[in-house]
């Protein structure tokens, strides 16, 4: 028992669903009730894997709430089985799962990186409150003292990024030509780059408008998605850090359009866009017993 605590996860039921927000797809399994299964970080990379498994970017757990504030706790788990404090594209695929279930307009998750309150915004779309913004070196985190606003870093072409924690780390680079950034090669580099100790998300951003922005990311963990909420968030952040844009945009990513709005009043950030239930599955028998 001290080994599946120490190095499984729990689920409590063989089916699960998948859903995608703009393409960045998870695997959802309802922890909530039933007899305990237990999955080690191999069969969740078994089961992340798109020739051999489900494929997803994140693995997502629904169970019981720590908080009296929340309907569900959301636990996280990026395709290399690695767990992650926050997900905004899934906390709104879980939130609409929330509210199709009970019939009610609004949710509230709870995640290792606080809890998120959702709603309903019309036209299949979700909007999260992903909460206050860090921006503080030792809250990204960073190895060593840097200005978050322009960090001494640089890999090829991108140079000088913005670091942002939207419950995760993220490195916000700006450049003018998006399509010449051969991200699958300077992401990894910067993902495991020494100055981030808890790893980074990497986002490579062009400035289209005053409240637009196009954006290609390397996951943490997964590496290059279709798209990815709190990166779209840190990139909305980072571009009104600098005086390139406003606090409210509309975010182009490969598999869609996030509209994020950082609140003056409260500092809070503000994610909405479109969610979709793709279809059911059951795991193989003898799997994770």
């Amino acid at each position: 028992m001290d080994e599946i605590k120490s190095g499984y996860t729990p689920i409590m039921q063989k089916t699960f669903l998948k859903m995608h927000g703009l393409g960045n797809d998870f695997v959802i399994f309802d922890g909530r009730a039933g007899a305990p299964l237990y999955l080690s970080t191999e069969m969740i990379r078994s089961l992340g894997d798109r020739h051999t498994g489900v494929g997803f970017d994140q693995m997502v757990i629904i169970s019981p709430p720590k908080s009296a504030q929340a309907d569900v706790f959301m636990s996280i788990f990026n395709s290399d089985g690695s767990e992650v404090g926050a997900c905004g594209n899934a906390t709104r695929c879980v939130a609409d799962v929330l509210m199709r279930e009970t019939g009610r307009s609004e949710a509230a998750l709870e995640t290792m990186a606080g809890i998120l309150k959702a709603r309903r915004a019309g036209a299949g779309r979700v909007c999260v409150d992903m909460g206050k913004v860090r921006l503080g070196w030792q809250d990204i985190p960073l190895s060593e003292e840097q200005d978050t606003l322009s960090l001494g870093l640089s890999e090829g072409m991108l140079k000088a990024p913005v670091a942002v924690n939207v419950g995760n780390p993220h490195a916000v680079f700006f450049v003018q030509q998006l399509e010449e950034v051969p991200l699958e090669k300077f992401g990894p580099l910067i993902e495991n780059h020494p100055l981030f100790p808890e790893k980074t998300n990497v986002e490579v951003v062009r400035i289209d408008s005053w409240n637009a922005l196009t954006m290609q990311v390397w996951e943490r963990g997964v590496g290059i998605t279709r798209a990815c909420g709190t990166g779209a968030c840190a990139a909305a952040v980072a571009a009104a850090r600098r005086g390139l844009t406003g606090r409210k945009v509309s975010v182009t990513l490969e598999g869609g359009v996030l509209d994020i709005e950082w609140r003056e009043a409260d500092d809070h950030v503000l994610m909405t866009g479109a969610v979709e239930e793709v279809f059911t599955g059951t795991l193989s028998q003898g799997f994770g017993e």
